[in-house]
């Protein structure tokens, strides 16, 4: 395999450092799924934590680094679980974080970044706009950004949940990975890669925000002038060249879904596994409806990688998804 920024060994060092409480989360078949879906299902759960997403893999590993460091503040933009997650991790470690979010986000995320105790400024705009604020403010003031999929960290943090894959599941032939900035993306696909060549990994983002696919499809920075998607967790616009790179090297394809099949992959999860799913993380489920003929037969494994949501607007979406048979 060409090398990615990726390091096997600092990947399974990165699990030194990681509250356990994040780790070795359940796997499992989920046979409830295969009716409705036509293959056989494993699941990664990664809400069953603190901070009900896979984000503080990495924000641990962050925060661990900053620890020793004379300046303890740290900046990140957020969409939402990477700034619960860093809030998470530098409140136990002594950090004083900063969250640039947009306004807009859901409302149950921001709440829960000022409950753990970090500063939470709010712009008029989407995640670019905060993205750009937060490299201000670090700038001006002297602190580390952490820029989540570009911070290679982040990445390995995530990485980690392909090592629990590996080391653990039975054989399987395919993981359905959601798409956002590139973390969760190029972490896990790394390890496969590195240590399960034979496993296809396929990305998974919504068709009303598709830059980073586009991006991998093209083999160069695709941007897009605006997003529309419920799937805010994975609404980016401006792909980063470096991860972009990486993906490229680890990623056997990128596939765009449907609103409509992503609140149906919610509802199957509800219906069919008694899991709350926020939308970024029924993106795997949402490739498979779409596509049952491509995964029929196959041993698939999806990462349900977060469930932070509204619970009014969640009912809203699931009480009224259809789910489409092809």
């Amino acid at each position: 395999m060409q090398e990615t920024r990726l390091d096997t060994a600092r990947i399974r060092a990165a699990r030194r450092v990681i509250d356990p409480v994040f780790l070795d989360t359940p796997l499992y078949r989920c046979e409830a799924l295969e009716p409705d879906l036509g293959c056989t299902v494993n699941i990664k759960l990664e809400t069953a934590n603190p901070v009900r997403s896979f984000k503080a893999r990495g924000t641990e590993v962050v925060a661990s680094l900053l620890a020793d460091n004379a300046s303890r503040a740290v900046v990140c933009a957020s969409a939402g679980n990477l700034g619960q997650a860093l809030a998470w991790s530098g409140r136990g470690r002594g950090l004083d974080v900063t969250v640039v979010a947009s306004r807009f986000a859901t409302r149950a995320k921001l709440d829960r970044i000022r409950a753990l105790g970090a500063g939470l400024e709010l712009v008029d705009g989407d995640h670019e706009l905060a993205r750009e604020r937060a490299a201000a403010i670090a700038r001006y003031d002297g602190v580390r950004l952490v820029e989540d999929s570009l911070d290679i960290e982040t990445c390995e943090g995530a990485a980690t949940i392909g090592l629990e894959l590996v080391d653990t599941a039975p054989s399987f032939d395919t993981v359905l990975i959601a798409l956002g900035g590139g973390a969760l993306a190029t972490g896990v696909g790394h390890v496969m890669k590195a240590s399960a060549p034979e496993v296809e990994v396929i990305c998974v983002q919504p068709l009303g925000a598709p830059a980073m696919t586009h991006s991998w499809r093209q083999r160069r920075v695709v941007t897009t002038d605006s997003t529309d998607t419920i799937a805010d967790g994975v609404a980016g616009r401006r792909p980063i060249p470096a991860v972009l790179d990486d993906l490229l090297l680890v990623a056997d394809d990128a596939v765009l879904v449907q609103e409509a099949s992503i609140i149906a992959g919610m509802r199957v999860l509800l219906d069919h596994a008694g899991l709350v799913a926020e939308p970024s993380a029924a993106l795997g489920i949402a490739a498979i409806l779409e596509d049952r003929d491509r995964f029929a037969g196959q041993h698939v494994v999806t990462i349900v990688c977060g469930g932070n949501v509204d619970v009014g607007t969640y009912h809203q979406w699931v009480g009224a998804a259809p789910i489409h048979r092809s």
